[in-house]
């Protein structure tokens, strides 16, 4: 029996434009992550922590996913950086041509380091590739330890997950060293940080996390392209 893989076609046009998008942010030196988690979970909340922290090195823009409003824009746009708004309609999802629409603006702004917050969903996010360097994934302790075994394809493309809120843990009966496990188990060999945006717990950990991946890029491009800054 022959099969075919629907989905695949279904996504090609859409990793066409990522390869699109990521031809343009190598060619301009930019790094971008897609940062992914349920509602909830503290994706604007742990942007407000990394966006002062990374502004000292770098220029940050912010491209914003929500299905309809501009809430999270205008609490990042109290920074003085450029924070570009998508909204998806009645997509749970931001997509490579989505995404494409905006990021010429966001490379000619001079900007070096894009911070993608996706639309909170835990299982459609993972599919559509953007053109990302890397994809950062946040747990929140109140969503439940089972989450990995339960949506392993986001846990699969995260380079990072953050198991974000711990400042609530004593009042959950969430099981930290399961969640691990089971992280790890869906994708081994994964970070795993813990954090707590109220507190600031780990948020440090996560800007070493994406200042090596920065330098990485960089290290890679100058690899390849002689005369590149370091």
């Amino acid at each position: 029996m022959h099969e075919i893989d629907v989905k695949a076609g279904l996504l090609e046009p859409n990793d066409a434009v990522a390869r699109e998008n990521r031809q343009l942010l190598s060619g301009r030196e930019v790094y971008a992550v897609n940062i992914m988690s349920a509602p909830g979970s503290g994706k604007t909340s742990l942007l407000e922590r990394l966006v002062p922290a990374l502004l000292s090195r770098h220029h940050v823009a912010v491209i914003e996913g929500d299905i309809v409003g501009s809430v999270d824009k205008e609490r990042l746009e109290g920074f003085g950086i450029p924070v570009h708004q998508i909204n998806t309609g009645a997509a749970c999802h931001l997509d490579a041509r989505m995404v494409h629409r905006v990021l010429h603006d966001v490379v000619d702004e001079g900007c070096d380091v894009v911070l993608i917050e996706n639309v909170g969903n835990l299982v459609c996010p993972a599919e559509f590739d953007l053109g990302e360097d890397d994809a950062m994934m946040l747990l929140s302790v109140t969503e439940g330890h089972d989450k990995p075994k339960k949506y392993p394809l986001m846990f699969r493309r995260a380079g990072l997950v953050a198991v974000n809120k711990m400042d609530l843990l004593d009042r959950t009966d969430f099981d930290i060293g399961a969640a691990i496990a089971a992280i790890r188990d869906v994708h081994p060999g994964v970070a795993v940080l813990t954090t707590s945006c109220r507190t600031g717990e780990g948020v440090e950990d996560v800007v070493a996390w994406l200042e090596w991946r920065i330098a990485s890029k960089r290290a890679a491009l100058a690899a390849v392209q002689p005369g590149a800054a370091p």
